[in-house]
């Protein structure tokens, strides 16, 4: 199953940061270009998915939101 993760990158003085939004799990890659930090970011998503498992890192409902 094949899931879809939107991420967000935002520039910051001297670093990229991408983050996926939405999700249960922490996971957010840098890097020196918008490429990099996504590249890295979608690199942690399959570590973290493959080390813990779907449902730590599915995305946040309504209903879990506090």
């Amino acid at each position: 199953m094949v899931q879809n993760f939107k991420i967000v990158v935002e520039k910051h003085s001297d670093v990229y940061v991408a983050y996926p939004l939405g999700t249960k799990g922490v996971v957010v890659g840098e890097g020196q270009t918008y490429e990099e930090a996504l590249a890295d970011a979608r690199s942690a998503i399959a570590f973290h998915l493959e080390s813990f498992g779907a449902d730590k890192l599915e995305p946040e409902t309504r209903a879990n939101l506090p």
